[in-house]
């Protein structure tokens, strides 16, 4: 799994390629999250487009990564989720809770 940061005004979107799985990506993905609160970053996107699969842990440390902004005073959304992962978010019934969009213009546009 890669990730990799960019800033887009005053949101950093997170991009990842790979699966987010238990010991493969959600540690990196809190500590990527970590940092960013830790130098400032308040506004994240974390785009999805590349990922293929998320177990319960990558689920979990997304929940964690919501959380944890949101008590920061910032804002976590989530970019180009593919249909598993949507249904996952229906399964969970936290569809509701993420805001997330299909494009990034829209996207970027939200945090307005």
């Amino acid at each position: 799994m890669k990730l990799s940061t960019r800033k887009v005004g005053a949101v950093v979107i997170i991009d990842v390629e790979g699966k987010i799985l238990f010991g493969e990506g959600d540690t990196e993905v809190k500590q990527t999250v970590d940092d960013l609160l830790k130098k400032g970053s308040k506004n994240i996107l974390l785009n999805l487009a590349n990922v293929p699969y998320l177990d319960s842990a990558g689920l979990g440390e997304i929940i964690r990564c919501f959380t944890t902004l949101r008590k920061n005073g910032g804002n976590f959304r989530l970019l180009s989720p593919n249909r598993r992962i949507i249904d996952l978010l229906n399964i969970t019934n936290l569809i509701n809770v993420f805001d997330w969009f299909d494009d990034e213009p829209s996207a970027l546009a939200s945090y307005n």
